[in-house]
């Protein structure tokens, strides 16, 4: 049994990964006893879709996860000429090369969407990780990417109980449905003894006023092209301390359009950040569609630090030990979550409710106005407290392959059939 599985993006990566390292438990264990097991394999598809820099040999090598088999090259373009040339490029590989039995996608990139339609078109089951997830945001791509993917799958691997009914309100039969967890999860916990140390852990100068200086480094845009623009960080002088402490700063994230593209919005929010945080630092990776707009603000505070983005094992490094993340990502709230970081989310909706509701994360919305009430309530020691989510414990890719191999045993299911309303048809 061939299975493709999908990425289009680093965090793509990573929660495939864990999948590939269940499927090689499967290999070595057919290795063992091959009779009557039809052999489990896979190929690992990169379809391009995010060129990044920081996707390197010592990547894969620090996450242990495997090199693609095929890059199929979309590179950047508009979110229709990426969608084309995925799906293109997938079509060409699957009429060519072998059909696999088994298409797996990820998340709710377009490369998740592309290839989904694409293999349904030439007959090949899909499965979708993290099918379900919903933020009711139309204005969201990642929306329409997930509701596009989840109409056509055959197979639903889930991380919550709110997730399922989500898929169940859609007409999905329940024995499509297999909650399973979630594999970002599974990395990280794979990953929490190997963690590293950043360098700013111990270089970061803290204290006295800043200063904006630039990195002659260049950068890629959001379409993945060298804009030769240099990031500005902010430096900070200090005469007698420097380096972070444990649980005395905060990480920050942000590179949605709803807080990054308006500069007066994006200025308020940095202001009462910065000021709210009680002078504790503030390290602030920089997104590439968040760094041209840094660099025309030019605004700086002693506590805001511009930095580099962190490779996966330096950002962790970095959450786990802070007093508090602030963010407009989604992922991330899974990761301090289980971490039993404080979170708080500038968005004004999220697709992974259970954050919240068993979480560490809070939704404080997209006003500026509304971070000083959360950040006072943050410093008082009044932040509420989380428990993990049901299956988050790491063995979530084990259940998906148990599940594939069940379904491959039995013979598999019927494809997926379009929701029908019953009792509309027997008004006819």
């Amino acid at each position: 049994m061939l299975i493709d599985l999908i990425a289009g993006a680093r965090p793509n990566f990573m929660k495939i990964a864990p999948i590939t390292h269940a499927i090689q438990k499967v290999q070595d264990a057919q290795m063992e006893d091959p009779v009557g097991q039809k052999p489990m394999r896979f190929r690992l598809i990169h379809t391009g879709q995010h060129y990044d820099k920081n996707m390197s040999d010592s990547f894969f090598d620090q996450l242990n996860i495997p090199r693609p088999d095929v890059n199929l090259g979309a590179g950047g373009g508009s979110q229709a000429e990426q969608t084309a040339a995925i799906m293109t490029g997938y079509e060409k590989l699957l009429t060519e090369q072998e059909k696999p039995d088994l298409t797996i996608v990820v998340g709710d990139v377009t490369s998740t969407m592309a290839c989904s339609i694409t293999a349904k078109k030439l007959g090949v089951h899909v499965a979708h990780v993290e099918g379900g997830i919903r933020s009711r945001d139309w204005t969201m791509p990642e929306e329409i990417n997930r509701v596009t993917t989840d109409s056509i799958s055959d197979y639903f691997f889930t991380t919550s109980e709110i997730a399922n009914n989500n898929l169940r309100s859609e007409g999905v039969e329940d024995e499509r449905i297999f909650f399973v967890g979630n594999t970002m999860i599974d990395t990280l916990y794979a990953q929490l003894d190997r963690l590293r140390k950043p360098a700013i852990w111990d270089d970061l100068e803290v204290g006295q006023e800043s200063k904006a200086i630039d990195d002659p480094a260049k950068h890629t845009d959001d379409q993945g092209k060298d804009n030769g623009d240099p990031v500005k960080h902010t430096s900070v002088k200090a005469e007698d301390t420097g380096g972070l402490t444990e649980g005395r700063y905060f990480v920050m994230t942000l590179h949605r359009p709803a807080n990054v593209d308006e500069e007066q919005k994006l200025g308020e929010l940095l202001r009462n950040i910065a000021e709210g945080a009680g002078g504790e630092p503030i390290i602030f990776p920089t997104h590439p569609r968040t760094r041209n707009i840094l660099n025309r603000l030019g605004l700086t505070w002693p506590n805001l630090h511009y930095v580099d983005p962190l490779g996966y094992l330096e950002f962790i490094y970095l959450v786990k030990r802070a007093r508090a993340v602030i963010t407009d990502s989604g992922g991330i709230t899974e990761e301090t979550t289980v971490l039993g970081v404080p979170c708080l989310t500038l968005r004004d909706n999220t697709e992974r409710p259970e954050t919240i509701t068993q979480g560490t994360n809070e939704l404080i919305g997209t006003d500026p106005a509304a971070i000083r009430p959360a950040l006072e309530r943050l410093m008082s020691g009044t932040w509420k407290s989380g428990s993990i989510p049901e299956k988050w414990d790491g063995k979530t890719a084990e259940r998906i392959v148990e599940v594939i191999l069940q379904l491959e045993a039995s013979g598999g299911l019927e494809p997926h059939r379009p929701f029908r309303d019953e009792q509309l048809l027997l008004t006819q």
